[in-house]
């Protein structure tokens, strides 16, 4: 079947888009392929078509289980064979489906980077016929990439059994010099690149310059009717912005990494079915949400990459219509970035003194450890040690890509049970509780094979089909596994240290330059660049970010802060700065130290308001101290 003829039967679409069709045709014959397209642009397209069109299965590798599970589901409504192999199922799971994968049930085939160097798939890869491999969030395995994942550099492994196998990798976010990194780490025998313009001419890029950043947000969201991502640094300030937003008279909820999986899917869904305006995140969301009538993207803190920016903003509008990706920014920002390098790449004698730390937090001795796993709470840690959390992580993320310790902060090993009664024992129970009979009852209606194997359970689905906390359902299992009914095995919540090689003596670890020095000077030149375009006011928005992504422009975009502001100053607003300006110097005379909320009350816009603050403190005629002003 021709490949416009699946897209008609399967998609229902007369036609492909940008460059969908020149990927498809370079994988189509076999070339390795690297596909450039923003968000909203249709990757997905360029994989699933040729793999309809050709004999075999399609590996796509790719580290965001959520989407791969949406995908699945999604193929198979269509009749698609599709399955998925990730973290969290069990090995008969697994094995279940690579083998229905060996014997032609599947034509594609969703695989997580971290499975992929494991034996029972590297083994089953030998007898797939594969006929090609996609490697989605390509950027993932280029050290110079702003989001680079060691357990992407695996795939060079898939590559060893499969040779003769084509690659297809895509991204949205890429640099010329991550471009070169993808192919040369993926082994293209020779350049072979697609790219469609990064320009979004449907989406404003508005740098607003805010002392009071929560004020300036809720008139945002006030002044633009829609769905809304509010994006923050910190799982605390979530929350906190999200109980703000709400306060306002504007529905809100908050996501991020620390929520429990099912927490995690009911916000995106009432977020995404619009019962919820805005959603108030961290950087742990975004990625493989489809929900293209997102009017505004705000970032209250400044990201540390246009990278991340960029993929971040480009949530909005991707129906179409106009949108808008405002950055709150002012002088704290600059001071804030900066001290995340320090924080992020602590000096060397630090990293070293964390490392012996370690030793002794284990009581392990010099040449000893290889292959040692323990469980590691890093509050204790610093705790006894009188660390930082922050650059303690870091140094451990250091030693980690230096190759001495495994450092896993997220093992994603959910809980298990099997029961330990054959099932028509079960029935013989006598003096359960009304909650352990609810927990027993649940467990055999959602899972199968619990007699026979370990089988993985979700607390959280088992709490809200019993009716009771996750706690309660924790301590009942418990309990019936002190009464011998079942085995629990508890989800892992600490993270993990492995030493990959024996404990070294302090003087005798080395942290290459490509580990050190190199990372850490290109994620100082990420931050300058952030701020640059943060602070440049005189070129336009979008300009400034299609030149980092290696594109020429010689066009304005019309519609950012920066082109706004060239149309000309009417008089009016000028004078109207002149009185603003005579207004908030008669409100310091008093002395004291005021809340940038006060100045709400010279009913001045809050774009002159924030203008004139900003010229002022340039011309130090008054000090600012966060969201403090008062005369110098």
């Amino acid at each position: 079947m021709e490949y416009l003829d699946i897209l008609r039967k399967y998609w229902g679409y007369d036609d492909f888009r940008g460059i969908q069709k020149e990927i498809i045709e370079s994988i189509g014959q076999g070339h390795d392929t690297l596909g450039l397209m923003p968000t909203g642009g249709g990757k997905s397209i360029t994989f699933q078509v040729p793999a309809l069109a050709k004999e075999g299965v399609c590996i796509i590798i790719t580290p965001l289980i959520a989407l791969m599970k949406d995908q699945v589901t999604h193929l198979r409504e269509k009749g698609i064979l599709a399955s998925a192999v990730y973290s969290g199922m069990t090995h008969d799971q697994i094995l279940t489906t690579l083998d229905n994968a060996v014997l032609g049930g599947v034509k594609l085939l969703y695989v997580s980077p971290e499975r992929l160097a494991s034996k029972l798939f590297l083994t089953k890869l030998c007898h797939l016929n594969v006929s090609f491999i996609t490697v989605d969030e390509a950027h993932c395995i280029s050290q110079w990439g702003y989001d680079f994942r060691p357990s992407y550099l695996a795939i060079s492994e898939v590559r060893k059994v499969k040779p003769d196998v084509p690659i297809l990798a895509l991204t949205a976010t890429a640099t010329p010099e991550v471009v070169e990194d993808i192919q040369r780490r993926l082994g293209f025998p020779e350049p072979n690149v697609f790219s469609m313009s990064f320009e979004r001419k449907n989406l404003a890029y508005v740098v607003r310059k805010a002392h009071d950043k929560i004020g300036e947000m809720v008139h945002i969201l006030k002044s633009v009717p829609g769905s809304s991502i509010v994006y923050v640094r910190s799982r605390k300030r979530a929350k906190e912005m999200a109980a703000m937003i709400n306060k306002e008279g504007i529905s809100a909820t908050f996501y991020h990494a620390g929520l429990e999986p099912l927490v995690k899917d009911m916000r995106q869904h009432d977020w995404q079915g619009d019962r919820v305006r805005v959603m108030v995140a961290t950087n742990a969301f975004g990625m493989g949400i489809d929900k293209p009538d997102v009017r505004t993207v705000i970032h209250i803190d400044c990201p540390d990459s246009i990278e991340a920016y960029f993929q971040e903003a480009g949530r909005a509008g991707r129906d179409g219509r106009k949108s808008y990706a405002v950055l709150l920014y002012n002088n704290s920002d600059s001071q804030k970035l900066k001290r995340r390098v320090s924080d992020n790449y602590p000096d060397r004698e630090y990293i070293r003194n964390v490392y012996d730390s370690l030793a002794y937090y284990y009581q392990m001795a010099e040449g000893d450890g290889y292959g040692v796993t323990h469980e590691f709470d890093i509050d204790k840690f610093c705790r006894t040690y009188r660390y930082f959390p922050v650059p303690a992580d870091a140094a451990l993320r250091i030693l980690d890509r230096a190759g001495y310790i495994a450092y896993d902060t997220d093992p994603r090993a959910a809980a298990r049970v099997m029961f330990r009664l054959e099932r028509h024992e079960l029935y013989r129970l006598h003096n359960c509780s009304p909650r352990e009979e609810a927990v027993i009852t649940s467990l055999l209606r959602n899972y199968g094979g619990l007699f026979s194997d370990y089988c993985f359970i979700d607390e959280n689905l088992i709490a809200m089909d019993c009716k009771l906390t996750i706690d309660d359902v924790y301590i009942v299992l418990k309990t019936l596994r002190e009464r011998n009914i079942l085995d629990f095995i508890p989800r892992r919540k600490m993270p993990y240290i492995t030493y990959i090689q024996r404990r070294e003596a302090h003087d005798r670890v080395v942290l290459p330059k490509e580990v050190y020095e190199d990372r850490k000077e290109q994620y100082s030149r990420r931050i300058e660049l952030m701020l640059r375009y943060a602070q440049d006011d005189s070129r336009c928005r979008s300009r400034q970010l299609l030149e980092y992504f290696g594109e020429k422009r010689t066009d304005d975009c019309r519609q950012c802060d920066v082109c706004i502001g060239k149309r000309g100053t009417p008089p009016e607003s000028s004078d109207k700065a002149s009185a603003c300006r005579d207004a908030i110097l008669a409100l310091l005379a008093d002395g004291q130290r005021h809340h940038v909320t006060d100045l709400r009350s010279l009913e001045y816009p809050s774009a002159v308001i924030d203008a004139t603050l900003a010229q002022l403190t340039e011309d130090e005629q008054l000090r600012c101290d966060g969201c403090w002003i008062q005369l110098p």
